[in-house]
């Protein structure tokens, strides 16, 4: 088979080194990929978002299915227009990505159907919906309404703060017109549950968690992640078995109810507070980094998944390794900021144990250099988490650049055996 993946990240680096291990797979083109996934892949420069391009592209070059890393790509209708002209491919309709690409619908589809998460309000006027965060305590979770790569959510201790973010989402504009929801704080530790779904089908994938502040001891401004590690070791399986029905499945069922049923990967991200399990948010695909971890624990190929999900066919029971894996995200000095891209890469090893997942690489005569915010994802795998975290941190310690940061402390509260 011939298969496109969409996406140039560490995500799709892992979809794509997933897909790699299929015996059903013979091809695999990635648009744009990166210096890391060029290794695997034929990468085609076309721009995840040139929906009629990677239209075209999948239909002179006989691809039989396209998998979709990026929510940007998912938003502009890609799965649509695919599926009018009859091509295989993995994703949900620009309809059904409203779930993540409007926190506002997530919210009013939570509270409809009884998914427990915290109580809000949403807001377009600056005025209004400052009154409404100054009138109560904070923290203050403010959460702009549309797509924003993982930074439009900010949890404010101070009214400072709070006032500082509804200007630049209602004001400013930061992230583009749109609105922004005002939701109740609500206090544990998160965690992610992807689910492979196709319309009312629902198969779990393993737990994982993220980090997604920049520096150690959960300090810094937010990050797209800088981090994660599978399994979790504080949910429960009665907890994750609670998670999977009462959320995931019953999430699935209430878009089929609206007429927006969902397929592909539906994330949750979720908490576990005092009160139970609350979802924080909904994602319409793969999580980043969360996938670097999860899928080098997939056993079942990754092909029959894709496909099988894609077609609206039943699957068979996905199968997981065992064993543990923990990924530590090397990046820009600067980011989530600005930062300088062109600093030289060397030393990245090649180890049993060990994979090495690109993010924002690039290949510059000849030589390995950062071209992103996230340049690396350093992943371990081991019988025990603590196994997994000192094979990942043994591998970033080898790898060598001018240029990059690492936290130094991803896994160490699931070992310390906090929350």
């Amino acid at each position: 088979m011939r298969v496109l993946v969409v996406g140039g990240g560490g995500r799709c680096h892992a979809i794509v080194d997933a897909l790699s291990r299929s015996g059903k797979v013979d091809k695999i083109f990635c648009a744009p990929g990166n210096a890391g996934i060029a290794h695997q892949a034929e990468t085609v420069p076309l721009k995840d978002t040139d929906v009629e391009g990677l239209l075209g592209f999948a239909e002179t070059n006989s691809i039989d299915l396209t998998v979709v890393g990026p929510e940007a790509a998912l938003n502009a209708g890609i799965v649509d227009r695919f599926r009018e002209k009859g091509l295989r491919i993995f994703g949900p309709t620009a309809a059904a990505t409203k779930i993540e690409s409007s926190k506002e619908f997530a919210k009013e589809l939570m509270i409809k159907y009884g998914i427990p998460t915290a109580a809000y309000r949403s807001f377009d006027d600056y005025e209004a919906a400052r009154d409404y965060v100054f009138s109560r305590p904070v923290p203050a979770v403010l959460k702009y309404d549309g797509l924003a790569a993982g930074k439009g959510v900010v949890v404010a201790a101070t009214y400072e703060e709070a006032d500082e973010a509804l200007r630049g989402m209602l004001l400013d504009d930061r992230f583009g017109k749109g609105r922004v929801v005002v939701e109740d704080y609500l206090e544990g530790p998160e965690f992610s549950f992807m689910c492979f779904v196709s319309g009312g089908d629902v198969w779990p994938m393993p737990l994982a968690q993220d980090h997604k502040r920049a520096y150690d001891g959960n300090e810094g401004p937010n990050t797209g992640g800088m981090g994660a590690y599978s399994p979790v070791p504080f949910v429960t399986e009665e907890e994750r078995e609670y998670a999977f029905e009462a959320i995931m499945k019953k999430t699935a069922a209430a878009m089929v109810l609206e007429g927006v049923p969902f397929t592909g990967v539906l994330y949750g991200g979720l908490m576990k507070t005092k009160d139970g399990i609350k979802v924080i948010e909904f994602n319409a695909r793969f999580g980043d980094p969360e996938t670097e971890v999860i899928l080098p624990r997939l056993r079942s190929d990754a092909y029959d998944i894709f496909a099988g999900v894609a077609e609206g066919r039943s699957i068979e029971e996905p199968e997981w390794d065992d064993r543990a894996a923990l990924g530590v995200v090397m990046a820009s000095e600067g980011y989530p900021g600005s930062y300088g891209k062109g600093f030289v890469i060397t030393g990245i090893p090649q180890e049993d144990n060990v994979t090495v997942y690109h993010m924002g690489t690039s290949e510059k005569e000849g030589r390995l250099v950062t071209s992103g915010g996230r340049v690396l994802m350093v992943v371990g795998r081991g019988e025990t988490l603590a196994q997994a975290r000192d094979r990942a941190y043994g591998a970033v310690s080898r790898i060598e650049c001018d240029n990059l940061f690492y936290r130094t402390d991803i896994g160490a509260c699931a070992l310390e055996r906090k929350e």
